[in-house]
C-alpha cells in the first residue's frame, strides 16, 4: 500500500508525548508523521498514504476513537491502515469498546517503548508480510542471536529475516538478564527477581513458559536450542559465538 519505509501517523495533542512516540517511531527505522487532533489527522489522510494510525483516545473535539471509526468508515479511500489506540484510559470497558469499533490494539500510558514498538511490529506482519527487515548492519552496541539482533543499549530487537516478528516486553527482559554473562548460566530465582516477579505469586514455571517462547522466536529448531540453553540444576544461560561477544 505504501512505500518501502512504513508510515506511522501519530496523533496526538501532547506535544511532550508526540514526540516521545516519534523519537520512539524513528529509532525503529519509521517515518512518523504528526497530528494534533482528528481534524488534521483527517486533513492528512485525504492525499497522504500511512500504514498505522496510533491515536490518543483523548484528543480535543472529536475523540480517538470516533476518529478511528472515521478512518474505517473511510476505508475505500484510504486503504486499509492498522489503528493502535495510546491512551491514558485503562479500563476493561474502554478497552473493548475500542477493540470492538475500530482499533485492532490498545496501548496504555504509560507504556514501556519495547511494548509499544512489538505491538506496531506485530500490526505491520500482519499488514505487510512481505516487508523486508530495515536495518542490515549490526550496531556496536548489539549481539546477534541467530536471525536476531538484539541493542540492550537502545532497546531494541529485530529479526533479519522476519521483519515483522517482536520481541514483548518480558521476553527483551529475559535477553537483557541472560545478556549481562554471557556462558554463565542464571537461576530461575535470579531470573524472577531481574523480571520482577514476586515469589509469593509465581512459580518457577513461569519462567520456563517464557524461555520457551523466546526459544520459539530465536532457535532454528526450539527443542535443540543453541543459543538459550538449559543447564540443570542451574537455570539457564545465553551461548554466543565468540565474534558476537
Amino acid at each position: 500500500m505504501s512505500s518501502s519505509v512504513p508510515r506511522i501517523l501519530i496523533v496526538e495533542d501532547d506535544p511532550g508525548m508526540a514526540e516521545l512516540i516519534g523519537d520512539l517511531v524513528q529509532s525503529e527505522g519509521w517515518e512518523p508523521v504528526y497530528a494534533c487532533d482528528s481534524g488534521a489527522a483527517l486533513a492528512f489522510l485525504k492525499t497522504g498514504v500511512v500504514d498505522i494510525a496510533l491515536i490518543d483516545h483523548n484528543l480535543p473535539g472529536l475523540s480517538g476513537r470516533a476518529l478511528a471509526q472515521k478512518i474505517r468508515d473511510n476505508q475505500a479511500n484510504t486503504g486499509a491502515i492498522g489503528i493502535i489506540m495510546v491512551t491514558a484510559a485503562g479500563s476493561a470497558a474502554e478497552r473493548v469498546l475500542g477493540l470492538e469499533t475500530a482499533a485492532d490494539d490498545y496501548v496504555v500510558k504509560p507504556f514501556e517503548p519495547v511494548e509499544l514498538a512489538a505491538r506496531i511490529r506485530a500490526l505491520m506482519r500482519r499488514l505487510r508480510p512481505n516487508l523486508k527487515p530495515l536495518e542490515a548492519s549490526v550496531p556496536a552496541s548489539a549481539i546477534e542471536i541467530g536471525d536476531w539482533i538484539v541493542d540492550i543499549l537502545r532497546r531494541k530487537a529485530w529479526s533479519r529475516v522476519d521483519a515483522g516478528l517482536a520481541l514483548t516486553a518480558s521476553e527483551f527482559s529475559l535477553i537483557e538478564i541472560l545478556a549481562r554473562q554471557p556462558g554463565a548460566p542464571v537461576s530461575r530465582s535470579a531470573l524472577m527477581t531481574g523480571l520482577g516477579m514476586d515469589d509469593s505469586r509465581y512459580v518457577d514455571r513461569n519462567v520456563d513458559v517464557l524461555v520457551l517462547r523466546l526459544r520459539r522466536k530465536m532457535e532454528q529448531d526450539p527443542a535443540r536450542p543453541q543459543y538459550i540453553r538449559t543447564m540443570r540444576g542451574r537455570g539457564y544461560v545465553l551461548t554466543l559465538p565468540e565474534r558476537a561477544r
